[in-house]
């Protein structure tokens, strides 16, 4: 039997921190998951084809964002279902265990983890709560929460659309919250960015920019206003 599942994980200069992620996969293989992992990267100089090479991915390049990185990545996938994830991510324990029961018994729809941080403070707490709160409430999981999806229901939403913000709750929000479960555990990101910019700070721009799209703001808008560049 084919294992099913592609995982594929956008990348732009995350050589060097992309290790942890791709370790957690390993009892995805072992189980008989995981069918291929795709790295889908956006022009970095930083050696990720050595990478990819050592760890037996296929790499895809595709012109820079993460809509275009995933769309590419995503359409190159061979699995009948995709594991996406942000290089900064890592799986929680046992996570093949929770994929395995997901696509045995929800055939139909996209599974997603809760979110939580590599920090113990209250910030990041409180950031990780409202990210899990948001997700039940709204139906709108980030790509960062790593998204499990039939390939059949990601080409029935229209896949990624190849704009460089908000690329997951523009597919989220076309499978609509019958088509999402939340699946049981959390993923671990990097808080690194949220360390850099101040928890209050960067978690008010992360709500001001949800809300922008939700206003009709356009994708590169928002993507200048995300950095802080207007």
């Amino acid at each position: 039997m084919t294992a099913p599942v592609s995982v594929v994980i956008p990348t732009l200069e995350a050589a060097d921190r992309i290790g942890p992620c791709i370790e957690r996969l390993v009892p995805g293989l072992a189980a008989g998951l995981i069918r291929e992992l795709i790295i889908a990267d956006g022009g970095s100089s930083d050696g990720i084809e050595a990478v990819a090479d050592a760890v037996g991915a296929r790499l895809v390049v595709a012109p820079r964002g993460r809509g275009q990185q995933l769309g590419a990545g995503c359409n190159a996938a061979r699995g009948a279902w995709l594991l996406v994830l942000h290089a900064d991510t890592l799986l929680p324990e046992g996570w093949e265990h929770t994929v395995a029961a997901h696509l045995s018994g929800h055939a139909d729809r996209a599974g997603y983890f809760g979110l939580g941080f590599d920090d113990g403070g209250m910030g990041a707490r409180w950031v990780g709560a409202w990210a899990n709160l948001r997700s039940a409430l709204f139906a709108l999981p980030y790509g960062d929460q790593g998204l499990l999806l039939p390939v059949a229901l990601y080409r029935a939403a229209g896949g990624y659309p190849p704009i460089p913000l908000m690329e997951d709750v523009a597919l989220v929000r076309r499978i609509g919250r019958r088509g999402l479960r939340r699946l049981p555990g959390q993923v671990m990101t990097s808080a690194a960015r949220y360390r850099r910019g101040g928890w209050m700070g960067r978690g008010a721009r992360n709500l001001a920019t949800l809300a922008l799209w939700f206003l009709g703001a356009s994708p590169e808008r928002l993507a200048r206003f995300y950095r802080g560049q207007g």
